[in-house]
């Protein structure tokens, strides 16, 4: 059976399930968050490993053959762009499209957020190596690290023989294990969206963010049928476009209901790789990427949010340079939630609302009862980049060896 009919079969079976716990208690909530919480954690518990040993093997193979610098810069590049595209089709979404106000509540602000860059970069680069191995929340110190070492073991191949044939094994080894708990999530999946259903029940009888909800929805099928496509047929001049799509349906489900980018990430690698035929060298380099940097979707659900919190407070409208400081910041701010796999959304909107000042400190709280939905989007968005992002690297460097349709997983 294909993966994404069983993934499909546990969100359909998770949904029906979950009209038969009552929304309103909060214990049923916890019990089936906890459940949910233990699958996850078996989703991403070789996820270290795996990117350990993979990078090392990537980052020795492409500075070997001399294809380092061109991956690195058309995964820049598409990072970059695609963060860029999903800030401005936000943007001019939510000023075309007048949501409704959301009602003001006079819930006070209990501490005030701060985006504390120069911990980010002690993060990121710890003061010792092997500290980069224990955080399983951040995945860039993971990154770096196997970059470094796979890098300089292709200077000498005969001091790092043994090391690149044990990197290489302990890769394939992990990489059985994954597919063995990715099966397993198959079933988990279903405690997932039990959790997300109950909590998004919750948030639809309120009434108030369904519009919101209709909005990012529509994004989401503008972007995902219409604008990534259409980039990949004109880029790559690929003929069949919507290929990457089915690819991407399991990945696709995996992030909206987990609203966790690193959980998506193994799907993003094994479909990558045994759907559409990218080459592992090039696979096991740009996928961690996406997942850290390519948060596009975030940073569209960000300006559309927080221009929604806008007219919730005011009936003027914003100005060109307000706009263009908003837009500008989300942009960035996207590029900084590599550390938050979930909830990175809310941090960002929280964090620019605080800069922006105003009295729009506390217009985050507005939004606070759809947090979770909310970041369900911004997940998806990112899955569906990654998908489409890494595919078109792996054409643009000519590392793929195209599949059929029926041999997809």
């Amino acid at each position: 059976m294909k993966i994404w009919i069983k993934y499909l079969l546990g969100v359909i079976l998770g949904f029906i399930a979950s009209f038969a716990f009552p929304a309103s208690s909060p214990q049923t909530l916890s019990t089936v968050s906890f459940i949910a919480e233990i699958f996850l954690r078996l989703g991403f518990y070789i996820l270290i490993p795996l990117l350990t040993s993979s990078v090392i093997i990537s980052a020795f193979n492409l500075s070997d053959s001399k294809m380092l610098l061109k991956s690195a810069f058309w995964t820049a590049i598409i990072i970059t762009g695609s963060s860029l595209l999903l800030t401005f089709i936000g943007l001019f979404s939510v000023i075309f499209i007048k949501l409704p106000r959301i009602p003001i509540t006079v819930e006070k602000l209990s501490s005030v957020t701060v985006l504390d860059i120069s911990e980010l970069i002690r993060k990121a680069f710890p003061a010792s190596s092997l500290s980069s191995l224990s955080d399983g929340l951040f995945l860039l110190p993971v990154f770096i690290f196997s970059l470094v070492i796979g890098i300089a073991c292709s200077y000498d191949r005969s001091v790092s023989r043994q090391i690149v044939s044990l990197a290489d094994s302990f890769s394939r080894v992990c990489y059985l294990v994954m597919i063995f708990f990715m099966e397993i999530f198959s079933i988990g999946i279903i405690a997932v969206t039990i959790s997300w259903a109950i909590q998004f029940r919750s948030v639809i009888a309120q009434g108030i963010f369904t519009p919101l909800i209709l909005i990012l929805s529509g994004n989401l099928l503008f972007v995902s049928l219409i604008v990534y496509p259409a980039i990949l047929y004109f880029l790559c001049h690929d003929p069949h476009p919507y290929r990457v799509l089915y690819a991407s349906i399991a990945a696709l489900l995996t992030a909206f209901f987990s609203g966790n980018t690193n959980i998506t990430l193994p799907l993003i690698i094994r479909h990558g790789k045994e759907s559409l035929g990218e080459q592992r060298r090039i696979n096991a380099f740009s996928a961690p990427l996406f997942s850290i940097f390519a948060r596009g979707g975030s940073s569209l659900v960000t300006i559309v949010s927080f221009i929604l919190i806008w007219r919730s407070y005011s009936s003027l409208s914003i100005g060109f340079f307000d706009l263009l400081w908003l837009t500008s910041l989300s942009f960035l701010l996207s590029f900084v939630l590599g550390n938050m796999p979930t909830g990175g959304t809310f941090f960002a909107l929280t964090v620019l609302g605080a800069m922006y000042g105003r009295g729009f400190e506390t217009g985050h709280l507005l939004l606070k009862p759809a947090a979770v939905i909310i970041g369900s989007f911004a997940a998806a968005f990112d899955a569906i980049t990654a998908m489409f992002g890494t595919y078109i690297i792996a054409i643009k460097t000519k590392q793929i060896h195209h599949k059929e349709l029926s041999s997809f997983i």
